[in-house]
This record gives C-alpha cells, structure tokens and sequence, in this order.
C-alpha cells in the first residue's frame, strides 16, 4: 500500500509520460526507472506501464480523431503488422534481460537525431510517396519488427514508429503522431495480456499512473494540432537527446563525472 503523498507524484510522473509520449515519444523511459524506484521488479514494472499506456493512448486517439487528423483506415495498415511482432515481442519480454538492447536501441536513436536534424523539412511537411508493392512490403516488414521492439519494452518505441511512418510512409508529425498513438493502442491490450497471464502487472500502481498519463495524453493533443509540426519537431528533438543519452548510458556516465 502507496503512503497518500506517492499518489500525486505517481500521477504527475504519468503527466509528463503521456505528454512525451503523445508528442514525441520515450515517456517509458520516466515512469519504468519510477515504478522500480517504488520496487516493482523490472518485469513488474514493464507489465505495469503498459496499464497507462493503453488507456493514455485511448485518450490520445479520441482527441486527434475529433481534431480529424486521424484515418482509421491508414492506421489499421501500419496495425495490422505491429500487432503481430507485438505478440511476439511480448513473450520474449517475460525472460530476456533487456540491457544490452537498450544499448543498441540508444545508439539507433543517435542516428534518428542526426536524420532528423540533416532533413528538417522531411519531418515538417511530409512527402507524398508512391505506394508501390515493393514498398507496401517494406512498411509491413518495418511495422512489424517496430511492434516486437514495443512490445519487447515499449520505451522508445513512439521515436521508431514516427520514423517509419515519416520517412517511410512520408507523413508530416502531426499526422505521424495521430497513426502513432492509434498503432500503440491496437497492439498495447495484446502486449498487457502476456505480462497479466505471467502476473507481472500491479493494477493499482498501473491505474495511479494511468491518470497522469490520460491527463497528459489530453494536453499532448491538443498541443500538437494547435501548436502544429515545427514545435513537435522541437519536443521530439529533446526527447530523442535526452532518450539517447539516457540509454547509451552517457547520462549514467555524467552523473559519474560530477558526482
């Protein structure tokens, strides 16, 4: 049982994840190191943040369908895939010790960074590209290994998916972000379905944290519709900045420094 004064710190540790995470994305990377902190084993703690992330991701694809910036049509494309390698993903999740791809995942967003700042405009408007077999094929395979990485540790996961869908899918970010939350929401309940089966969920530290994370999940919305793709741009910089630092172990490294 939580003391009464976790509670509002939980919650707003699931604010600014679900603001992140609808905006940009790594907002796992908070609420994870969180909830071990309060000593959920890391298991426990992924099973855990998945609560949050399905019912903040259910208000996020509400506020960008009623801002009608989200198809439903296009996004079961990019599902239909993710949800497959989610499953997957999930059940190696249970055992695998995740160290040494979290090295790997921070160093493949130290090139995401550089994409992103090379070709600026490629985020801001998007590029209408040629749906071609070949590249349909291309985006189902991409998805579906994208999906297993989510639902191997979800954080992270939103940068990858907003790089596929961008680059891969040439939509600008705030479509991007809108077919983003949409894909997490499909596959998330298949992911949370292993870890509650294996029981590995805490239900009421997850929906503590589930209400910070709506609640920034509101804001992030309406935020990235009215504030539009170039302050998106600027969010998803940080965030990839700090996620990268923080997962190639450079911020561990700094703290060593002036420690």
């Amino acid at each position: 049982m939580m003391e009464w004064y976790m509670y509002p710190a939980v919650i707003g540790i699931g604010l600014v994840a679900g603001f992140i995470n609808t905006l940009a994305g790594s907002g796992s990377l908070i609420t994870l190191p969180f909830l071990m902190f309060m000593g959920l084993p890391a298991n426990v703690a992924n099973g855990t943040n998945r609560i949050a992330i399905l019912l903040q991701n259910v208000v996020s694809v509400t506020g960008f369908r009623q801002k009608k910036v989200l198809s439903f049509r296009e996004g079961l494309f990019f599902s239909v895939p993710a949800i497959i390698g989610a499953m997957a993903g999930a059940r190696i999740a249970i055992n695998l010790d995740e160290q040494a791809m979290k090295r790997t995942i921070g160093a493949l967003l130290v090139i995401m960074l550089i994409i992103i700042l090379y070709k600026p405009e490629r985020w801001l408007q998007g590029k209408q590209l040629e749906q071609t077999r070949g590249r349909k094929i291309f985006l189902i395979v991409l998805f579906f290994f994208i999906g297993m990485y989510g639902g191997f540790i979800q954080a992270g996961v939103g940068f990858f998916l907003l790089a596929g869908l961008v680059l891969g899918a040439g939509a600008d970010l705030v479509k991007a972000n809108a077919l983003k939350v949409f894909i997490i929401l499909l596959y998330t309940p298949l992911a949370l379905a292993f870890f509650m089966y294996y029981h590995q969920v805490n239900y009421m530290l997850g929906l503590v944290l589930a209400a910070g994370n709506m609640t920034g999940a509101w804001l992030g919305t309406r935020v990235a519709v009215s504030w539009g793709p170039k302050f998106v741009r600027i969010i998803l910089v940080l965030a990839l900045v700090i996620s990268a630092a923080k997962l190639t172990g450079l911020l561990d490294w700094l703290g060593g420094i002036f420690a």
